[in-house]
């Protein structure tokens, strides 16, 4: 893996912790909880950085809804599986790999914990190699594919919950440069708004939050 990655560890612990599960030890240092935690933080500061300098114009909403394609696990997960991470995941055989939400999670789980290794072995640079080389790279990919608002509709009704509504609870700003405000509800339960320059993404945003909060995203 560590020439896959072009970083070698001076610190070899790092690596071995980074792809340990935590059905093989629940020691917080002998698992990869802990390095996921951090990797997911490195990851979204090296690609809010590289957005920041993409999209000189943009503004909130776009870079967010941007970032969340990227960073999403399903993404993270087609990104582990182009590494070919499992084929380094030390885990008990009461892990059932085979299933694809487990393996989804696993190989997003298994790239955050890597950066994370990588950070505390060699600090921020290597770690923007690799996110630049393995994911960045591959932006417009993501980009081009997340439908969150139409994914939300699918799941809602693969586990038999109500349609979500999208609502526009509020617009402001200038008639040239409207903030919209938009918040999703399913059923009774109403997820935290999605705040764009325009509806459309607004409603992505939305999407996107409620899919999080209902553990869907995975």
């Amino acid at each position: 893996m560590q020439r896959k990655l072009n970083y070698f560890f001076r610190k070899q612990e790092y690596i071995v912790q980074a792809v340990t599960h935590k059905s093989v030890s629940t020691e917080p240092r002998e698992n990869y909880e802990r390095l996921e935690f951090l990797g997911d933080a490195i990851i979204d500061h090296v690609i809010s950085e590289n957005l920041i300098r993409e999209f000189p114009q943009g503004d909130e909403g776009l870079l967010t809804q941007k970032r969340s394609a990227l960073v999403q696990k399903s993404f993270l997960a087609i990104t582990g599986e182009r590494m070919n991470l499992l084929e380094y995941l030390t885990v008990r055989g009461s892990v059932d790999l085979t299933q694809k939400k487990v393996s989804i999670n696993q190989l997003a789980n298994m790239y955050e914990s890597i950066i994370g290794a990588v950070y505390l072995d060699g600090g921020i640079v290597p770690c923007k190699r690799i996110i630049e080389k393995t994911l960045w790279c591959h932006r417009i990919e993501a980009w081009e594919s997340v439908n969150y608002k139409g994914r939300l509709i699918e799941e809602c009704h693969s586990h038999q919950l109500k349609p979500p509504r999208f609502m526009v609870e509020s617009t402001r700003g200038p008639e040239h440069r409207k903030i919209f405000q938009v918040a999703v509800t399913i059923g009774k339960e109403r997820f935290a708004p999605g705040i764009a320059d325009n509806k459309k993404t607004a409603e992505q945003e939305a999407a996107r939050i409620a899919l999080e909060a209902l553990a869907l995203s995975d």
